[in-house]
C-alpha cells in the first residue's frame, strides 16, 4: 500500500488569509454567488428579492395560502389586542401605544423579514426592561409626556443598533447565546414578569420600582392594606379561565384557537362586567378611554440631545439586544420545525428597521413574540401575510373607534328632524316617512326635533327648519289648501339647550312671524322650558296659548283659531 506524505499547506499571503477569514466571518452564505454569470435584468431582480424577501414568495402566492394566512392572522390578532394593552401597561406607557405597536411593525417585517412564522409585536421582558430603566430617572406619572418621548427615542436607538448589526454582518454575535442561555433567559423573564403582575392582580397602588424577587415580595406584603378583594376575585377568576383554556389546547391541539381567543374574550367580558356593575367605583382600576385613530407620527418626539441622551441610548442598547435575541431564537426555532432557512442578518435588519420606523409612528420596542408566533404556527400560517392580516385587523379596530366617534359627531351636529302626521281615527302623530297611513294636517307643519339644541347643531337646525317650512308652503299652494299657519315643534326629545339653542328658537320665531306663521311648542322638558322662559321675558315665543302637552291637543286647540283647521 502506497503511503502518502503529509505536505505543508501552500503559501498564502497575509492579505489573502485575512480576506478569506473576513469572508468566512461576515459572508459565510456568500450572497454574491447568485449574481455570477447572470444577465443584468436577472441581477436586478435577485438584488430586489434579496433586499425585500416578500418578492421571493409573492409571485407564487395563491388563494390556498391566503386562506391559511387569513385564519392565522385573525387568530394572532385576537391575541395581539389584549397583549398590546397589557404589555404597554407593563412598560408604563399608554395602552393605545401597545395597539399602535401591533400595526406598523408587522407591516415592515412582512416586507423585509424572511421567517414565515414570526408574529411581530410587543413582548413582555423588553416592555418591562424599557419601563424599569426609564422610570429610574423619569416618572411616568409626574411627567408622562417626557416618559413617552424617551420610550420612542429608546426604540429608535434599539432599532438603529439592531439594523447596524445586520448591515455590518455581525449577526454571528447572536450565535454566542447558547440554547441553555436562551432557556434560562426566558424562564427568568417569565418569573420577573409574573412578579410584576402582582401589582395589578392585588390592586396595589404603591409598588416597588425594583424587579428583584425580594423587593417585590416585600412590597406586596408591606402594603396589604391596599389589597382590593374585588380586583383579586376578578383577576384570579380570569387567570384560572386562561389557564384552563391553555390546558385544553395542550390536550387537544386542534383546539388551539380556544387559548388564542381566550385573552381577547377575557378583555371583552371584564369590560362588560365593569361597565354593567360600575366596578370602577368599587376598587377596580380601569384603563380608561383609548385614543382613537391610526398611529400618529412621533418623529418630532424623538430626543437626540439633552441630559437624557445617555439614558435612552443605554435603554435602547439593552432592550435592542434582549428583543433581538428573542426574535432570532423564535424565528430559528420555527424554521427548524418546518425545515426552511432563515437568514440571520436579514432578520436582524428587518427587526431593526421596523423599530426605527416604529419609533417615528408612535410604537415602542417590538420583536418576534414567542407566544404569538406559536399561535401563528399552530393556526397554520404559510407566509408573512399573516402579519399583514393581523396588522389590518388591529387597524380595523382603530378605524371602528374612529367611525364610532364620527357617527357620534354626526348625531350631535346633524340631529334627526322629522315631519309628523296624524294616523287617521286616532290622536296619534308619527313620522310620515315611517307610517305611510299618517296624513298631514292642512295649514300645520308638525316637526319633531330628536336631540339637544346647542352650538354644534343650531345652524343646521336653522337651515333644515327653513327648508321644511319652504317645502310645506309649496305643497300647501300646489294642493290649493290655505297657506301654512302653524309650525308645531314636538320637543319631548330635546334634552337640553344652551345659549345658541335659545338663539335658534328666537330666530325661528322671527322667521315664522315674517311669514305670518305661529310658532307652537309641544311638551318641552322642564329644564328646556325654564331656559326658554328666562330668555323670553317679554313672552314673544313662549306664550301660554301656544304651549301644549301633546300634538293632538295643540291641533285641536289651534283648529278654533285657523279656518283651514276647522275640518280636522
Amino acid at each position: 500500500m502506497e503511503v502518502h506524505k503529509v505536505v505543508a499547506p501552500p503559501h498564502r499571503s497575509t492579505a489573502a488569509k485575512l480576506k478569506t477569514r473576513l469572508k468566512e466571518t461576515f459572508f459565510p452564505d456568500d450572497p454574491l454567488r447568485q449574481f455570477k454569470g447572470q444577465p443584468n435584468r436577472t441581477k436586478l431582480i435577485r438584488a430586489a428579492q434579496y433586499i425585500f424577501p416578500i418578492l421571493q414568495w409573492c409571485p407564487e402566492y395563491s388563494f390556498r395560502l391566503l386562506k391559511s394566512d387569513v385564519v392565522s392572522g385573525l387568530t394572532i390578532a385576537s391575541l395581539a389586542i389584549p397583549q398590546g394593552i397589557s404589555y404597554a401597561k407593563l412598560a408604563n406607557l399608554p395602552p393605545i401605544v401597545g395597539l399602535y405597536s401591533s400595526f406598523v411593525p408587522p407591516l415592515v417585517y412582512a416586507v423585509l423579514g424572511s421567517s414565515r412564522d414570526l408574529a411581530v409585536g410587543p413582548v413582555s421582558i423588553a416592555s418591562l426592561i424599557l419601563g424599569s430603566m426609564l422610570r429610574q430617572q423619569v416618572s411616568p406619572v409626574d411627567n408622562p409626556l417626557l416618559f413617552l418621548q424617551l420610550a420612542f427615542s429608546s426604540t429608535f436607538f434599539a432599532g438603529l443598533f439592531q439594523a447596524s448589526l445586520g448591515i455590518l454582518r455581525l449577526g454571528f454575535i447572536i450565535d454566542f447565546l447558547s440554547k441553555a442561555t436562551l432557556i434560562g433567559f426566558m424562564a427568568g423573564a417569565a418569573i420577573i414578569v409574573s412578579l410584576q403582575q402582582l401589582k395589578a392582580l392585588l390592586g396595589i397602588t404603591h409598588f416597588t420600582k425594583q424587579m428583584g424577587v425580594v423587593p417585590v415580595l416585600s412590597s406586596v406584603f408591606h402594603h396589604t392594606n391596599e389589597w382590593s378583594w374585588q380586583t383579586i376575585v376578578m383577576g384570579v377568576c380570569f387567570l384560572l379561565f386562561l389557564l384552563a383554556t391553555r390546558h385544553l389546547s395542550m390536550k387537544k391541539p386542534k383546539l388551539f384557537w380556544v387559548s388564542a381567543g381566550a385573552p381577547l374574550l377575557s378583555v371583552i367580558v371584564s369590560t362588560l362586567l365593569v361597565f354593567v356593575f360600575r366596578a370602577d367605583r368599587h376598587g377596580i382600576s380601569v384603563i380608561g378611554k383609548l385614543q382613537e385613530g391610526l398611529n400618529p407620527p412621533s418623529w418630532n418626539m424623538l430626543q437626540f440631545h439633552g441630559s437624557h441622551l445617555g439614558l435612552v441610548a443605554k435603554t435602547g442598547l439593552i432592550t435592542g439586544i434582549v428583543s433581538l435575541t428573542e426574535g432570532i431564537a423564535v424565528g430559528r426555532t420555527f424554521a427548524a420545525l418546518k425545515n426552511y432557512h432563515v437568514d440571520g442578518n436579514k432578520e436582524i435588519i428587518a427587526i431593526g428597521l421596523m423599530n426605527v420606523v416604529g419609533s417615528a409612528t408612535s410604537c415602542y420596542v417590538t420583536t418576534g413574540a414567542f407566544s404569538r408566533s406559536a399561535v401563528n404556527n399552530n393556526a397554520g400560517c404559510k407566509t408573512a401575510v399573516s402579519n399583514i392580516v393581523m396588522s389590518v385587523t388591529v387597524m380595523g379596530l382603530a378605524i371602528a373607534v374612529g367611525l364610532s366617534l364620527f357617527k357620534l359627531l354626526m348625531q350631535v351636529t346633524r340631529p334627526k328632524t322629522v315631519i309628523m302626521g296624524n294616523i287617521p281615527g286616532t290622536d296619534i302623530y308619527r313620522n310620515l316617512h315611517h307610517y305611510k297611513e299618517a296624513r298631514r294636517i292642512p295649514g300645520v307643519l308638525v316637526l319633531s326635533i330628536e336631540s339637544a339644541v346647542n352650538f354644534a347643531n343650531s345652524n343646521y337646525l336653522t337651515e333644515r327648519t327653513s327648508r321644511w317650512i319652504e317645502d310645506s308652503e309649496e305643497e300647501e299652494a300646489q294642493e290649493k289648501h290655505s297657506s301654512l299657519q302653524f309650525l308645531i315643534l314636538e320637543m319631548s326629545a330635546v334634552s337640553g339647550v344652551d345659549t345658541n339653542g335659545v338663539s335658534f328658537f328666537k330666530e325661528l320665531k322671527k322667521t315664522t312671524a315674517k311669514k305670518n306663521i305661529e310658532l307652537v311648542f309641544v311638551n318641552p322638558l322642564s329644564e328646556v322650558m325654564e331656559k326658554l322662559q328666562r330668555a323670553d321675558e317679554e313672552e314673544e315665543f313662549m306664550r301660554p296659548e301656544f304651549l301644549f302637552l301633546t300634538v293632538a291637543e295643540a291641533v285641536a286647540s289651534l283648529s278654533l283659531k285657523g279656518p283651514s283647521l276647522n275640518n280636522v
